[in-house]
């Protein structure tokens, strides 16, 4: 597992959204890499809980190893990134909503992970202290399996954890860094491949949260068990 603290040191990556998907449902026969939520009626934003969001903006494909796309396996591969659980399972903050698009509205996250700084035991307990990277796993209930991440970058706990200048671009960008390549983690190892989707959502600050531009661009990464 490579280490991102010295690039993240006083930041961390929030995620806004929720992840959608009791653990492992159904899957189209033909795999797709994700549906666009616009069709169906979804967003490319969370709902933050004051009529504002955040990003959808790092994509785990529906065409990656099955395992990965599981509560157990998105775990799993996280710690493998530099990520791992909340300290003790304590979380500060009311769940986040997103809505996919894939008729099932707006779902409530079910995982929220934080940069565990090379302790995937307690590393995430230092968090609160001098920041760290984390987001919320985010998926469909249907079809393609994919996962939706809301990846942003936080200030420290001096600064209250806003949200940095740039930070859902640059949380996504040091979350794809983070991931890209070959990773391990309990003895299952990964080949992570990243493609960047400009204009996939509308750029600006309209809708958005803190009101920070975001650039439109979603990063699709496809996770493969080697």
């Amino acid at each position: 597992m490579q280490s991102i603290v010295p690039l993240l040191a006083l930041v961390t990556i929030i995620p806004t959204v929720a992840a959608f998907a009791p653990s492992v449902e159904p899957r189209a026969t033909t795999l797709v890499d994700f549906f666009d939520p616009i069709p169906g009626g979804g967003s490319w934003l969370d709902n933050a809980g004051n009529g504002l969001g955040e990003p959808l903006n790092v994509i785990i494909s529906g065409k990656s190893s099955p395992p990965v796309l599981t509560d157990d396996g998105i775990v799993n591969y996280a710690r493998a990134i530099g990520f791992s659980t909340e300290c003790f399972g304590i979380h500060l903050g009311d769940p986040q909503s997103a809505n996919l698009g894939d008729g099932h509205g707006a779902v409530n996250q079910t995982i929220e992970l934080r940069a565990d700084y090379g302790d995937a035991d307690f590393g995430t307990c230092l968090e609160s202290l001098i920041g760290g990277n984390h987001f919320r796993q985010n998926g469909p209930t249907a079809n393609s399996g994919a996962l939706f991440l809301a990846v942003s970058e936080e200030e420290d706990v001096t600064q209250h954890h806003t949200i940095s200048p740039d930070g859902y671009n640059a949380g996504r960008d040091a979350l794809t860094d983070a991931a890209v390549g070959i990773q391990s983690f309990g003895g299952i190892r990964y080949s992570t491949t990243a493609t960047r989707m400009a204009n996939a959502m509308p750029a600006g600050t309209n809708g958005v949260n803190h009101d920070i531009a975001v650039d439109g661009t979603v990063v699709l990464l496809t996770v493969t068990i080697v």
